[in-house]
């Protein structure tokens, strides 16, 4: 396969994979926070912890905007902030006991979700499936 071919299949393959995202997440999001601060937690349950810079590179946000936010999430008892005992001006974030609680309780929804999905897979390609999403781990998104 040419090197065009093979862009062109990633593309079509992220472009499914924030589709199926979207499906997967549509009306899980509480009510008591904005999406902005659900795509937070979310980065936060599968990235924790992390640094102010981390998160407000993955969600393509401004540092100011990310502290705004991340100073709502806080005052709701969503995550909460550390400081690296070896460096006093490194904070990392991570999520608190109810955040957890709330990715939790979407995460279970959204395996739900996935596993409807998949539900009429044979072992086999279940088993496909689950190497080529480690090989897309190990050698497209790391």
């Amino acid at each position: 396969m040419d090197n065009k071919a093979f862009f062109h299949k990633l593309v079509l393959f992220t472009s499914g994979v924030l589709q199926v995202k979207h499906d997967f997440t549509k009306d899980i999001k509480p009510d008591t926070i904005t999406p902005v601060q659900y795509g937070i937690l979310e980065y936060l349950a599968v990235s924790q912890p992390a640094t102010l810079s981390q998160i407000s590179d993955c969600q393509h946000m401004s540092m100011p905007n990310t502290s705004r936010e991340l100073k709502k999430l806080t005052e709701k008892k969503l995550c909460e902030k550390t400081i690296d005992p070896s460096d006093q001006r490194k904070h990392y974030i991570r999520l608190s006991p109810e955040g957890q609680a709330m990715m939790n309780n979407a995460f279970q929804i959204v395996e739900a979700r996935f596993l409807e999905r998949v539900q009429a897979a044979t072992e086999e390609e279940r088993e496909a499936i689950e190497r080529a999403l480690e090989v897309l781990h190990s050698k497209v998104f790391y």
